[in-house]
């Protein structure tokens, strides 16, 4: 079972660490010094999925050059400031990727493997778009 820890340093900054005692800088709005709690959400499900397409396209033979994924998220103007919209944007590289083996491992990490879009896609849209780049890009 996944286990994890904060601990609080000063004011409202906090560490966090994972069972495998990685660790990450956490804060609220106020100080300026980690990531906010509902930022790294965004990050947790980006890294989630990302962890899938390169499997996917790794096993498809489409191997990737690049991968960047941007996520914006909408949130309600009240506390608890909940998610209503997620939007991410791959934006991936690599020789002989096609449109086709894109989609697909996009869709299934969505629809399949993430387990924090799964988490997640009860109460927020996730919507989902890509661009393809060339060596130049």
């Amino acid at each position: 079972m996944p286990t994890t820890t904060v601990r609080w340093v000063t004011g409202q900054q906090f560490v966090g660490m994972d069972s495998n005692r990685h660790a990450v800088v956490l804060s609220g709005e106020k100080e300026p010094n980690g990531l906010r709690p509902s930022q790294m959400l965004l990050i947790a499900l980006s890294s989630c999925t990302a962890v899938d397409v390169v499997d996917i396209l790794t096993k498809k033979r489409k191997p990737l050059s690049r991968l960047e994924i941007i996520a914006t998220g909408e949130q309600d103007d009240d506390p608890p400031w909940t998610y209503r919209k997620i939007h991410l944007k791959y934006r991936l590289g690599g020789k002989d990727l096609t449109e086709k083996a894109v989609q697909q491992a996009i869709r299934l990490s969505e629809e399949k493997y993430c387990s924090v879009a799964a988490t997640v896609r009860g109460v927020a849209e996730i919507t989902t778009e890509y661009e393809i780049l060339t060596d130049e890009e």
